[in-house]
């Protein structure tokens, strides 16, 4: 027969052992949201530079084109 403070041990520690199980996966979560979000963000910055450098080449080429004719 399992005595009353045994069984309060007991749930303490199931009870102990939930909980840094739910933290731990909730960290996991957020710290895979983070990953995900600043790639994305870093994917967006890249584009800009590339959209900028698309537009400046092709205003170079425009001017290129102006002065042959």
């Amino acid at each position: 027969m399992v005595g009353k403070l045994e069984r309060n041990k007991d749930l303490i520690q199931d009870i102990a052992e939930n909980t840094a199980h739910r933290v731990g996966a909730i960290a996991s979560i957020i710290t895979t949201a983070i990953v995900d979000v600043t790639r994305e963000i870093g994917d967006l910055v890249t584009d800009g530079f590339e959209m900028r450098e698309a537009a400046k080449a092709a205003g170079r080429a425009d001017r290129t084109d102006e002065a042959a004719q």
